[in-house]
């Protein structure tokens, strides 16, 4: 996985900005929710179109982090691309900025009966979590999927960001949380990218500007159990 650590010129800003490194002091579980985003085999296992090698990596460290929040009362939802209205509901991403080919691959990989669409094979989905399907890169924008109002029903504040790819889907959904008032985690060691340099570059904006960037560890030694959220 990357060996991601926070830049002292990056702790400088942070703690200029908000007076401490991590604004989670806590994480309550029963007002959080563990968002795993695109851990599918089209981007994480071996030998499919957008394959992210390090994404295999991470995968210990989602299932300690969904085991921990279930525990402590959180929730946990997977969040998978589906490419059915990609071009009605995309179209100018689709048309101008990919080739035909590569829109080819991506609408038939993505497609909800597709190998690529499923979750990869070790991470390790329970019945109770939630699901949600995206379109657009962020799970968070509007008219991409219905996550932002199982969340809201549900009474939930704060937001850990995991999955693949870090400064694509990650990044953008980690900032729109932000931006419809979540506060937000981006997991450090458990969101992957194709190099050391796009992982570090996201890492280092989203905490100057955004929301905490943490371990693992960290996280899971900040999660709380506390009263049961709202039910849908």
């Amino acid at each position: 996985m990357h060996r991601y650590a926070m830049p002292d010129w990056v702790k400088e800003r942070v703690l200029r900005r908000q007076g401490k490194l991590f604004a989670h002091e806590t994480i309550a579980a029963g007002r959080s929710a563990l968002v795993v985003v695109d851990m599918q085999n089209y981007f994480c296992a071996e030998g499919f179109p957008a394959e992210v090698p390090l994404a295999r990596t991470i995968v210990p460290n989602i299932n300690r982090l969904a085991a921990a929040m279930r525990a402590a009362g959180g929730l946990v939802v997977w969040v998978q691309t589906d490419s059915e209205e990609a071009l009605s509901r995309w179209g100018n991403h689709h048309q101008y900025m990919l080739t035909p080919a590569r829109v080819e691959t991506r609408l038939a990989g993505l497609a909800a009966t597709a190998e690529g669409f499923e979750l990869f094979g070790t991470l390790e989905p329970q019945p109770g979590d939630l699901r949600a399907r995206k379109v657009t890169y962020s799970a968070f924008m509007p008219g991409s999927s219905d996550l932002d109002a199982q969340l809201k029903a549900r009474g939930v504040e704060s937001v850990l960001i995991t999955g693949t790819a870090t400064n694509v889907c990650c990044e953008s959904s980690a900032r729109d949380a932000m931006l419809r008032d979540y506060r937000v985690v981006m997991l450090s060691d458990a969101n992957a990218t194709w190099t050391d340099e796009e992982q570090a570059g996201t890492l280092n904006s989203f905490a100057m500007f955004f929301g905490d960037v943490m371990s693992t560890d960290e996280a899971l030694a900040r999660i709380v159990p506390l009263e049961r959220r709202k039910t849908a």
